[in-house]
């Protein structure tokens, strides 16, 4: 299964993963309208509630601060990715690995 998420959605996951490792906790929804230059809460809140619908981003209602994310890279993804290089030309090696460095997949 793949899940395609736009860029405003990883551009949300990667703000809330800095955040979290840097701080402890995770943002409150303000901290990320503010941190990413969204024009509203409802803004952010409909990101996320996407992100909770693609089984990305877990939220744990009537709680401050509890959004996690959850693993979307799936270890068949990396299999892929690691069978395909093997026989991959030299240009498309590169194509590849710039798309699992982008993916944040650990190809080792």
């Amino acid at each position: 299964m793949s899940i395609k998420l736009t860029k405003k959605q990883l551009a949300l996951l990667n703000f809330v993963q800095d955040f979290t490792e840097e701080k402890g906790y995770s943002p409150s929804y303000r901290e990320i309208m503010a941190g990413m230059g969204l024009s509203s809460v409802s803004a952010v809140a409909e990101h996320i509630d996407n992100l909770v619908e693609k089984g990305v981003l877990r939220k744990n209602p009537g709680a401050a601060r509890s959004l996690e994310i959850l693993d979307y890279r799936h270890e068949e993804t990396v299999e892929l990715f690691k069978m395909k290089l093997i026989d991959a030309k030299e240009e498309e090696k590169e194509t590849l690995l710039k798309a699992a460095s982008i993916l944040g997949l650990d190809l080792e």
